[in-house]
């Protein structure tokens, strides 16, 4: 019997969506890159002194409510209103952005096949923030003014919410957007920090070559702006102090950068096979060609940033088909730390080898901080947007070059992005991603 000739697939993007501190569309996002404005702010989610920054980048945008969920109709808008009060924040920015992308994508209930349209989704590891607590400590502390741990069980845990943890487990997200939408095909959850977004993003459009969907909903949701976590970064990480002026905070590969801006947000686009992009009309932002990752520590388990982007972009490239000197942009990580700044510019290097001083490179951190695993999407979403409009938008508080990271950082207005560009992530513990889009060519 002859074999049966299998169509080669390909994986467009249809649809954009996002809540980030630069606000909940993709069109405030692209005026805010294009005229250099910050995200980042003073800190109004939390009381003044309760953190041990002073600014951050906050969806301020965002608050929570059916509004912030795009257009629903009744019954639609009804479900997602109930389950609000079963979401942490995280669960809330990523089933908004989700929406949002498919609603920009022209896919609402019912109009595609629910069988063939899946989930993809990214976060950070999720926190309860204290308040859900309160109550119950309240309670053990009603008769001595202190606490009392043994009156913990039979007291106080009957004074918290009994569906509390559903709110802050990761996969929720994605179970949430599947529910909503009744979207049956392939359902994923990827809790890897922020290199979470092009992992999920990456799968997504496995998937979809695999001919496992022919749609798939791919995004991330995070954030840094949280009591626990932003201690943790502050004991673990490099965090920028520069109070004066926080949206000069932010300066990823400046010789004068002093570390990480905390932020929150998260992304999503709608991954879609050409064909049932085509038969619809779809707009198309672009085109996926190629996805990597890799993990790298050293014996005495140190994170290898440089050494896991460079094998995570060199299997990208492989599977895109594409030389280093032929790629158009690079969307970095651009964190604005001493050291991962210097690792990322290393690996950039070695990446491209004679080619480095030529390939631009942008960091939209640049403009809100670090969005935990929010950040890949939202990031990549910039790049789309830049292949449409036709021009990069550059580094903001850029001024200094570093020696030591002297990458090919897009300063100013009218450089081009080229054809095509690579999104890369990487956690601080040396796990790191990589997507390639190129410009889509009817």
């Amino acid at each position: 019997m002859p074999a049966i000739e299998r169509r080669a697939r390909r994986v467009v993007i249809t649809g954009l969506g996002l809540i980030s501190p630069l606000g909940n569309s993709h069109a405030s996002l692209w005026e805010s890159l294009s005229t250099r404005r910050s995200g980042v702010g003073p800190i109004e989610s939390l009381p003044a002194g309760a953190l041990p920054i002073a600014f951050a980048g906050e969806a301020r945008q965002f608050s929570g409510g059916i509004e912030d969920f795009g257009p629903l109709d009744g019954e639609h808008k009804k479900s997602v209103r109930k389950g609000l009060k079963v979401m942490c924040r995280e669960c809330q920015m990523g089933v908004a952005a989700a929406q949002l992308a498919l609603a920009d994508a022209g896919l609402g209930p019912s109009k595609s096949d629910p069988d063939r349209t899946g989930v993809v989704y990214g976060s950070d590891y999720m926190l309860t923030v204290p308040e859900e607590f309160t109550a119950g400590i309240l309670e053990c502390m009603r008769e001595t003014c202190r606490f009392e741990f043994s009156q913990w069980a039979p007291v106080g845990m009957g004074k918290m919410n009994p569906l509390w943890l559903l709110k802050y487990l990761p996969n929720m997200p994605a179970s949430h957007i599947a529910i909503y939408n009744d979207l049956r095909g392939p359902n994923n959850s990827i809790t890897q920090r922020e290199a979470a977004a092009n992992l999920a993003m990456g799968e997504a459009f496995q998937v979809i070559l695999r001919d496992h969907a022919d749609v798939m909903v791919a995004g991330s949701t995070g954030t840094r702006i949280h009591p626990m976590k932003a201690v943790h970064a502050a004991l673990s990480e490099e965090l920028a102090t520069n109070g004066h002026d926080p949206t000069k905070a932010a300066r990823p590969f400046d010789l004068n950068r002093e570390g990480m801006v905390l932020g929150e947000g998260a992304g999503a686009v709608v991954l879609e096979e050409i064909e049932s992009a085509r038969r619809r009309g779809a707009t198309i932002y672009g085109e996926v060609i190629g996805a990597g990752s890799s993990a790298a520590a050293d014996r005495n388990l140190t994170a290898r940033r440089d050494v896991a982007l460079i094998n995570a972009t060199r299997a990208a490239l492989r599977q895109a088909g594409l030389e280093p000197s032929q790629v158009g942009h690079v969307q970095a990580h651009g964190l604005g730390t001493r050291k991962g700044d210097v690792e990322e510019a290393r690996a950039l290097r070695e990446i491209f080898g004679q080619h480095f001083e030529r390939v631009p490179v942008t960091a939209a951190k640049s403009y809100f901080g670090n969005l935990g695993a929010g950040s890949g999407t939202v990031e990549l979403i910039a790049g789309a947007l830049a292949l449409t409009h036709n021009h990069l938008f550059p580094i903001l508080n850029y001024e200094t070059p570093d020696p030591e990271c002297r990458v090919a950082a897009v300063t100013g207005a009218g450089a081009e992005p080229g054809e095509n560009f690579i999104n890369l992530s990487v956690t601080p513990t040396g796990q790191a991603s990589c997507l390639v889009v190129k410009r889509f060519r009817a």
